[in-house]
């Protein structure tokens, strides 16, 4: 794609980032065919290649977000899909973001619609925050059908996406050291994270249980928290990069060149928080106190399953006998091009894993984007959960909090975290949510 910025603007960094991006595009369509809000809409506004143009356009004017750009940024759920097709190597996900960073700083938003953003950048970051709102959620639930088109229907999605009940915060559910048993083989740092913390404990418990059985001392440093995704898809850089530079502080500080004990990995169990860990070199790349130390941290970063496939994990005596729908993330598969491994774990530890059909498509969740543009996130969640029941699977089990969440609201079959079911082959205790299942008692 031919551009047209001018010396000054090269100038900046970001632009010129955009720039070469833009001019990696070559204009072929391939996108379209796997962009989800395409798929749905059939606008060329809504795909890839339709919002590469609008982005073009208003960043070589050096103009402000108007209403058109806002639109159909907003609509883009950041799945990444079209970078899985993309023959071009166009590397989107950056291009959209710096839209995302440009629409914050110069777009006026209709009050309610900033209000309700910056309310949730200033809850779901933060687990304490968190907890008290889905109470408040969760009481107000009953009141859902009611609220109807109230705010776009951005609060009946919030209130019918309250989990029905809230799980008591674990004890393992706090900063410190866990130690290995037997024999250290690695040390690893985990993510806490913000909203799983909340929304479903027994995820880092599986995954700190899981790896120190497996011999892997784990540290969750006090001062790590969110991992700046929920913000930095908002646009909200600021926000973002501090919550990016607090951990790469507290991490940094496990690590020998920190001055402490060494770090083998930073493990990270929901998905999208991994693909935004990954990317913190890119994040700071222009940070002079942060860009080393981030770029090092990045490279250390690896989902859970890609952890577990480096070490013995000791097989069930008997298969598990559940079928699994194995859902792949958007941020998994597309995100950090993890394709085979989860379900190449599974198949080890027992289970019988069905392939989901359009798995390439997103659920609808991304994020925010299922409080954000629910009318749209409803259709995905439906189009997926009625894919996966096709597979008649016993358990679905997905790598990140936010599938876990919309596409538990559209079925009854149960959806549970790969990491529970491999915790449970391994030994562990049988995930909540299969407790009812024969053969899982």
């Amino acid at each position: 794609m031919q551009t047209n910025f001018t010396l000054a603007q090269l100038a900046d960094p970001a632009v010129a980032t955009a720039n070469s991006i833009l001019r990696k595009c070559v204009h072929c369509g391939f996108c379209t065919a796997t962009c989800p809000t395409y798929v749905l809409l059939g606008d060329e506004l809504d795909s890839p290649r339709g919002r590469i143009y609008l982005i073009k356009d208003m960043l070589e004017n050096d103009r402000p977000a108007g209403e058109q750009e806002v639109k159909h940024i907003d609509r883009c759920l950041s799945c990444l899909s079209c970078m899985t097709t993309c023959p071009s190597g166009v590397h989107y996900m950056h291009l959209v973001d710096h839209a995302r960073t440009h629409i914050e700083r110069t777009y006026t938003r209709p009050w309610l619609d900033r209000g309700l953003r910056a309310l949730l950048a200033w809850l779901l970051p933060h687990p304490g925050r968190f907890r008290l709102a889905l109470i408040g959620a969760w009481l107000a639930r009953p009141l859902a059908p009611l609220a109807g088109g109230l705010f776009g229907g951005k609060l009946k999605a919030m209130l019918e996406l309250a989990p029905k009940a809230i799980p008591p915060r674990s004890p393992l559910d706090r900063p410190g050291v866990f130690p290995a048993e037997g024999p250290r083989m690695g040390r690893v740092a985990l993510l806490a994270g913000c909203a799983q913390r909340v929304l479903d404990p027994a995820i880092n418990d599986s995954t700190i249980r899981l790896l120190t059985r497996l011999g892997v001392e784990v540290v969750v440093p006090a001062a790590a928290g969110c991992c700046g995704a929920l913000t930095h898809h908002m646009g909200r850089e600021h926000d973002a990069h501090a919550s990016v530079k607090a951990n790469v502080d507290a991490w940094w500080a496990e690590t020998t060149n920190g001055g402490g004990a060494g770090l083998d990995a930073v493990v990270i169990n929901a998905s999208g928080c991994g693909t935004t860990v990954k990317d913190y070199g890119f994040m700071l790349r222009d940070d002079v106190a942060y860009a080393d130390k981030a770029a090092v941290l990045s490279s250390l970063t690896k989902d859970v399953t890609e952890f577990l496939d480096t070490l013995d994990i000791p097989m069930p005596e008997e298969p598990a006998g559940l079928t699994v729908a194995y859902h792949s993330a958007c941020s998994m598969q597309h995100g950090q091009q993890i394709k085979t491994l989860p379900q190449k774990l599974l198949t080890a530890a027992g289970f019988t894993v069905k392939a989901v059909p359009e798995g390439h498509l997103c659920c609808g969740s991304a994020g925010t984007y299922n409080l954000l543009q629910p009318a749209i996130a409803r259709r995905l969640r439906d189009r997926k959960v009625a894919n996966i029941e096709s597979t008649a699977p016993d358990v679905i089990a997905t790598g990140n909090i936010g599938c876990m969440t919309q596409i538990g609201g559209g079925t009854r079959v149960p959806v549970v975290h790969t990491v529970q079911l491999l915790d449970w082959a391994a030994g562990g205790p049988v995930p909540p949510p299969l407790m009812g299942y024969i053969g899982a008692a």
